[in-house]
């Protein structure tokens, strides 16, 4: 008798997601053209119209998993396909998962297209399916490049061009994917890393699928807070630090695709935020990478340091000086005018550096930097898997690496006395807050919860004082009233005081 032959493998899309912050999305295809790894290469064009299913409380989405059904063409000679997948990731530019296509006769959903694919694992009575409605819709033109490399590999890359569009509302779709159709995904990384050296990209962590549902909820460019990743205790060191590290950076660069597009002061925070845990996180680590963080670009500097300047300017429009603004005035009608005057120069320097923080992010450097470091942490998981070390769980290492921490924020505390003192103990804060928050499921609760809290409290009353010695600054750099100077001169003062 012959034994059972082993069930072919799972069909794999391994695809780099990028963003595009050109301000010209009709140059890009001219500007791609261009790039060497693609110059002379014939593109092909398609037009595609795709329509997203799900449930109407997204059992899909829940499960990670998409159905779509797609027209390729136009309406006079349409091809229609159908797609399912599985194992889709928001926390990295580069994913894989399952990807089932098949095509279909016309407009409408076959079960009968499914047999193939795990969809039965989800919904073996055929209730789910019966449930599937309409979600959303893209359409976008898509032009193809397709790279032949001489160690074998092929990588398709398409940029699409287009939008979304869910409950009468639409969104630009701006966005280059590299799919790897054979070899290794270093080839991925390869030729975007050649596009990025004259076009502005960045890593881009969110498919159209996830960008289509948060359109359909109303909840598109808003502020991305930390997705912490459930974290298993017996995991080697290296796979935990690549789940916390994918966690931050996806933080950072999702609320930087945000802030192109929305003036709302929280993405810039919560971009910070996702910057200094992504910092935080390398630091704990470190001693177990076994290759050189990346060290991040001029241009990247820059973004970082003008994000910190226009959080400054938004927390003194948005917080610091509303709350004195009653204390000015006193009713008096001109100076309130004098106040207005004020708070009109300071959102003006506001706007100016928003402006010049976006078009940090679009240059060149700043979306190569980013997407080196991308690259460096998806290959940290090809290393050897280590634990802490012999005899040494990895609850106990980080149980002894937060207390440590917490001891050193101690003393650091009661000596401090200057300003560069008072620095380090934010800096120290925040490294026990971020590090108790990104080992939560590995350290015992009570300690994760003491140290977070700790932490909190400290960064809350500090920075609160910084925040009132930035009104100084603000007084010696801006044109404001003479009036109004005079008045926050007097309060910087008493709140040192």
């Amino acid at each position: 008798m012959k034994p059972n032959p082993l069930p072919p493998p799972s069909p794999q899309e391994i695809e780099l997601k990028l963003s595009l912050p050109l301000a010209d999305p009709k140059l890009l295809s001219q500007q791609l053209s261009r790039v060497p790894v693609l110059l002379r290469r014939k593109p092909s064009h398609q037009s595609l119209h795709n329509i997203y299913y799900d449930t109407p409380d997204q059992q899909l989405r829940q499960q990670r998993a998409v159905l779509r059904l797609r027209r390729v063409g136009g309406e006079a000679a349409p091809r229609w396909l159908q797609t399912f997948k599985t194992g889709a990731s928001d926390t990295s530019a580069l994913s894989q998962r399952g990807e089932w296509e098949s095509p279909v006769d016309g407009a409408a959903l076959s079960r009968q297209a499914l047999p193939a694919t795990p969809w039965s694992d989800i919904d073996a009575d055929g209730r789910l399916f019966a449930a599937l409605a309409p979600c959303f819709v893209t359409a976008f033109e898509r032009t193809l490049w397709l790279v032949r490399r001489r160690d074998g590999s092929v990588v398709e890359v398409a940029l699409d061009l287009g939008q979304i569009e869910a409950n009468c509302q639409t969104t630009p779709l701006c966005e280059l994917e590299l799919e790897l159709k054979a070899g290794q995904p270093k080839a991925l990384f390869d030729i975007a890393q050649d596009i990025a050296r004259t076009v502005a990209v960045m890593p881009a962590h969110m498919s159209k699928a996830q960008r289509g549902f948060l359109l359909a909820q109303g909840e598109l460019n808003q502020p991305y807070r930390a997705q912490l990743p459930p974290l298993a205790r017996q995991t080697p060191v290296l796979r935990l630090a690549q789940q916390v590290l994918r966690s931050a950076l996806a933080q950072f660069t999702h609320n930087l695709e945000s802030l192109l597009v929305s003036d709302d002061p929280e993405l810039v925070h919560q971009a910070r935020v996702g910057w200094r845990r992504f910092k935080s996180a390398l630091r704990l680590f470190r001693k177990f990478f076994p290759v050189a963080v990346p060290a991040p670009s001029e241009a990247l500097l820059s973004l970082l340091e003008g994000m910190g300047e226009l959080r400054d300017l938004d927390v003194a429009r948005t917080a610091t000086l509303p709350a004195l603004a009653d204390a000015f005035a006193l009713g008096d009608a001109q100076r309130t005018q004098s106040w207005q005057t004020m708070m009109t120069v300071l959102t003006r320097a506001a706007s100016q550096q928003r402006a010049k923080v976006r078009q940090t992010l679009q240059t060149p450097a700043t979306g190569a930097s980013l997407l080196a470091m991308v690259q460096w942490l998806e290959e940290l998981a090809a290393h050897k898997q280590v634990m802490p070390g012999p005899g040494v769980s990895l609850r106990q290492w980080s149980k002894q690496r937060m207390q440590r921490l917490s001891q050193q924020l101690d003393d650091a505390r009661r000596v401090a006395n200057t300003p560069q003192q008072w620095h380090r103990v934010r800096i120290l804060a925040k490294r026990l807050r971020y590090g108790s928050e990104n080992l939560h499921d590995v350290l015992p609760q009570r300690l994760a919860r003491q140290g977070v809290q700790q932490a909190a409290a400290l960064q809350d009353s500090l920075g609160a004082a910084r925040d009132m010695a930035h009104i100084s600054h603000l007084v010696a750099v801006l044109d404001w009233p003479a009036d109004v100077k005079e008045f926050l001169r007097g309060v910087v003062v008493g709140a040192g005081r």
